[in-house]
């Protein structure tokens, strides 16, 4: 028993030792023996060449076999075309007391105050040992500065409900070409984008492109903004370049405009009325009213009415205190033809007029053209305001009488003789221009001794007649915009009339025709009407 013991034991001693001197053999070497660094600069201005040493020096006794350096650049650095972030480099062995330096260039991207990390890792195997150890190192710069300049031209002050416009300027001082460059604006609550130049992608992103050293440009804004009395606005714009899908921001600026009480109040009738619903064609007289609701007297100003719309006719503008700017559809009026401009006194009001009229008709080339509008916008000093006007849409119905037509076959004397009958047809046609209708309705009273047939093409037309007051009506319902104006024909309804004269021959087989419906876009009744139709009139 003894025996068995004693051998126990030394088979554990044995085991013991020779994991001891696995053991001993697996870490006989400490990885601390390689020394690694990176020496960069601590600051770096945007887009400056940037120059990495990545250092490193074997200070064992062992030489270090199959070494690998994986060096990576900062996040969304610029490097040489085809170059990615993350680079490797097969090195040769490292023998003891060795040292070498590689170099990585390459440019920053960030805006001022970003911290940029950049990191490298060698592994390697010590001689004799299968094991792979693997080193590791970073290095730390600050973005100082950025060389763009990222400016606002803002008026301190806005009235609420004003239009404002305001100006981004941006100039770029990088020795390097900026490329792929882009600007986006974060507009504050409560403000309505209108338009800019250049034009934007969407509402508040635009493209640069390529930025030089020394080059710059404008993006100017049109907007409306409405707020609080006294509340702060704040517009914040960025500048910066995309890579990979991703926006690096390298610039930012804020700005907030306050809202002020305003010192000019602005408003306008059309044809006497604040509510104006225009009608193509219409003959409108603008009446623009302005008082000083501020403590301080106005001297000599100039008021401009701006007049947007494709429905204005402005060869009929007449404005005899203003003068019209061609082309800039702008109506000027100044101090010395309107006294009320010369000198406007605290509580004052003043009035300017003039008359144009509206198209019968305009280009209407797809439904993006629904829904038209008219607009005037009024400048007064620093006052501003917009007037939107609704358009109604334009329906039309034609109506024609037909004797030899290929829809029923219609027989009788020409012209029609007392005692024998004479049948006619007679056809509809709907076309509805610019705003959806609804509820559409046609209309016409059949003449004296003129009866329908019954035959009606065609055959599921909503058709009724009334026997009392001798009223046909064709329920059409919805017209919506652009039927029959393009993209084919507007619907149409065929009836069939016959008339049987007694005596004297009566001339008129359908008195004029007319359309009625309900506008979508401005909630009025809108209407058209088509002649009436004699024997004399059909198409024989």
């Amino acid at each position: 028993m003894k025996n068995k013991l004693t051998l126990t034991i030394i088979i554990l001693a044995v085991l013991v030792g020779i994991l001891g001197f696995w053991y001993y053999q697996r870490n006989i070497y400490s990885k601390d023996i390689l020394k690694l660094e990176i020496l960069g600069p601590d600051e770096a201005d945007t887009a400056q060449d940037v120059e990495y040493a990545v250092r490193y020096k074997n200070n064992g006794d062992i030489r270090l076999e199959e070494p690998r350096l994986i060096f990576e650049y900062p996040e969304f650095s610029i490097l040489e075309a085809g170059k990615p972030l993350r680079q490797e480099v097969i090195l040769e062995d490292i023998y003891p007391g060795q040292s070498d330096t590689l170099y990585f260039k390459g440019r920053l991207l960030g805006k001022q105050g970003d911290i940029k990390k950049a990191r490298a890792w060698l592994s390697y195997k010590p001689k004799n040992l299968k094991a792979r150890y693997e080193s590791e190192t970073s290095h730390t710069a600050k973005i100082k500065s950025v060389p763009l300049v990222l400016e606002f031209d803002l008026p301190s002050k806005v009235e609420s409900g004003g239009e404002i416009r305001f100006r981004l300027n941006y100039f770029s001082n990088a020795d390097y070409p900026l490329s792929g460059l882009g600007i986006k604006i974060e507009y504050p609550s409560n403000f309505e984008f209108m338009s800019s130049n250049p034009k934007t992608l969407g509402v508040n992103e635009w493209e640069i492109g390529l930025l030089n050293k020394a080059e710059g440009g404008r993006i100017e804004i049109t907007g409306n903004l409405k707020g609080e009395l006294e509340e702060e606005k704040m517009f914040k714009a960025q500048a910066g370049i995309w890579q990979s899908g991703t926006f690096v921001v390298l610039k930012e600026s804020v700005r907030a405009v306050k809202i002020a009480t305003p010192s000019i109040y602005i408003s306008q009738l059309i044809n006497n009325n604040p509510q104006y619903v225009a009608n193509p064609g219409d003959n409108l007289h603008y009446e623009i009213f302005f008082r000083n609701i501020g403590p301080e007297p106005f001297n000599n100003l100039f008021l401009i009415a701006k007049l947007e719309g494709q429905a204005f006719d402005f060869q009929t503008l007449k404005a005899p205190l203003g003068e019209f700017e061609v082309g800039d559809n702008s109506v000027i009026f100044d101090w010395r033809k309107v006294s009320n401009l010369r000198f406007l006194e605290s509580g004052d009001e003043g009035k300017i007029e003039f008359w144009i009229n509206l198209k019968e008709n305009w280009n209407m080339n797809s439904l993006q053209d629904a829904n038209p509008t008219i607009r005037n916008r009024v400048y007064l000093s620093q006052a501003s305001q917009e007037f939107i006007t609704k358009v109604n849409s334009k329906i039309e119905i034609t109506q024609k009488g037909y004797y030899q037509d290929e829809v029923f076959g219609n027989s009788g004397p020409l012209p029609p003789q007392a005692g024998s009958r004479t049948s006619y047809t007679i056809i509809w046609q709907a076309k509805n221009y610019y705003n959806d209708v609804n509820n559409a309705r046609v209309k016409a009273v059949l003449g004296q001794g003129v009866n329908l047939t019954g035959k009606i093409f065609p055959e599921n037309t909503l058709l009724t007649f009334d026997s009392n007051s001798r009223e046909v009506i064709w329920k059409l319902d919805n017209l919506s915009a652009g039927r029959g104006v393009f993209g084919g024909e507007g619907p149409s309804a065929a009836f069939q009339i016959a008339i049987t004269p007694q005596g004297l021959v009566s001339k008129d087989l359908i008195g004029k025709a007319e359309i009625v419906g309900e506008d979508q876009f401005t909630g009025s009744i809108v209407r058209g009407e088509a002649a009436v139709i004699n024997t004399a009139q059909v198409v024989q």
